[in-house]
């Protein structure tokens, strides 16, 4: 092999060992920064359920520390099953859906329902906390989302989350009718279901209202029962032991 030959494959050795060995660098971070991103993104998923029922502010800063304190105080998980009977844990199946109880005590002054879903370019995640009359919803928060920034990403903005505040999701008639996004201006004849839409975000709005509706479906057992005023404590027999909050 000529000189000029032996130097090419020196250099593409070269560059695929440089390769493989960033690579394993990247890996080996990867993996170390794993938990501590598991961890953050725990904190942040508590942090929203308690500013979802208005314990924490996005005005002030709180420790990770601060943040457990105030959660292991203020919040307890359930699980429901389709008839809105409360659970310590999920089923077997884990076909129960996950419900979150703010308390004082062992008395319920909220409930928090988990949001999961479609938005215009992925998935919109956060919470939607409801009084125990089981019909006015009292905060909404949302801690993931891929919508464009200053357009659709206007949902992670506080003015528009703490619309939600007040709104009904059942009618004079005590009928379920969820709450929904306006385009545009919510309709001054039904202001109690609507919040004002996003300019330039008509199809974020309408996916967010789309799944709330279901979302809510979804719980409107355990929320009639909370409309007839047949929960109102958290059992001590549903207090979850603490497994870590894995899937919050």
């Amino acid at each position: 092999m000529s000189e000029k030959g032996s130097e090419k494959l020196r250099s593409i050795l070269f560059a695929l060992v440089l390769g493989a060995m960033s690579s394993l660098f990247i890996l080996i971070v990867s993996v170390m920064l794993k938990p501590l991103q598991e961890e953050n993104l725990l904190t942040d998923k508590k942090k929203n359920i308690l500013k979802a029922v208005g314990l924490v502010s996005d005005k002030s800063a709180y420790s990770k520390g601060e943040i457990a304190s105030l959660y292991d105080e203020s919040i307890r998980t359930c699980y429901i099953d389709e008839t809105g009977r409360l659970f310590a844990e999920p089923s077997k199946e884990n076909t129960w859906l996950k419900i979150y109880f703010r308390v004082k005590g062992e008395d319920i002054v909220s409930y928090i329902i988990p949001i999961d879903t479609r938005g215009l370019w992925g998935r919109i995640r956060g919470y939607l906390a409801l009084e125990r009359d089981g019909s006015t919803i009292s905060g909404f928060t949302v801690y993931s989302h891929s919508e464009t920034p200053g357009l659709g990403g206007e949902i992670e903005r506080s003015w528009f989350q703490k619309s939600f505040a007040g709104k009904k999701i059942v009618n004079r008639a005590n009928r379920f009718v969820s709450v929904k996004i306006a385009k545009g201006k919510a309709p001054s004849d039904q202001g109690d279901h609507y919040v004002d839409g996003i300019s330039g975000a008509t199809l974020t709005g309408q996916y967010l209202s789309s799944g709330i509706q279901e979302i809510l479906m979804r719980y409107e057992p355990v929320s009639v029962k909370f409309r007839a005023g047949e929960i109102g404590k958290v059992h001590p027999q549903h207090k979850e032991e603490d497994h870590g909050e894995q899937g919050l």
